[in-house]
């Protein structure tokens, strides 16, 4: 059914979809479809591995973890990076992990926004850490290849909860250790 609808995307743009380079269009379209939207069929607590032993009270950061998501507005990707900063309450989570989650919750169609707000919250919760901040910065391919088309334009979001939210000193080492 899903091949049978890309079929009649490929004949509204006014494409041939019995030419031989787009026979077997559908069929790759609907496998890496599954790929880039694996995050529905994931769990992200599932993926909340965490270890007592070895635990600390400063600040843990994974920085510039890539991502590639879709967005919901236009299905067009938007890809980027994301630091994740959190400080432990008793149990760390495998580096892994957090890069496993932020997969989890950029293969999605969504807005920037709900996923940084997402990942953030999803750390707290599970984690149950005393504080978390995540910076997102994304590059939008519907800005930069259609509407008002600005080639250098990016667009950074942040999701700050507990310590960090309550700690000036915090969150501006968090900054400056992610632009370091």
């Amino acid at each position: 059914m899903f091949t049978y609808s890309i079929k009649n995307i490929i004949e509204k743009i006014g494409e041939d979809p019995n030419r031989e380079g787009l026979k077997e269009t559908p069929e790759r379209v609907e496998r890496a479809y599954k790929e880039i939207f694996s995050g529905y069929s994931q769990n992200p607590k599932d993926l909340m591995k965490t270890f007592t032993e070895g635990t600390c009270h400063e600040m843990v950061i994974l920085k510039n973890c890539e991502f590639y998501s879709t967005c919901e507005h236009h299905m067009f990707p938007f890809f980027g990076h994301i630091s994740i900063g959190y400080i432990p309450n008793g149990k760390v989570i495998g580096i892994s992990k957090l890069a496993r989650l932020v997969d989890c919750f950029s293969k999605k169609m969504q807005i920037q926004e709900r996923m940084t707000t997402e990942i953030a919250d999803c750390i707290m919760n599970e984690l149950g850490a005393k504080g978390v901040m995540v910076v997102c910065e994304g590059v939008h391919f519907c800005m930069r290849s259609r509407g008002v088309k600005k080639q250098d334009a990016s667009m950074v979001t942040s999701a700050i909860r507990g310590s960090f939210s309550e700690n000036d000193a915090l969150r501006a080492e968090f900054l400056s250790l992610i632009n370091a």
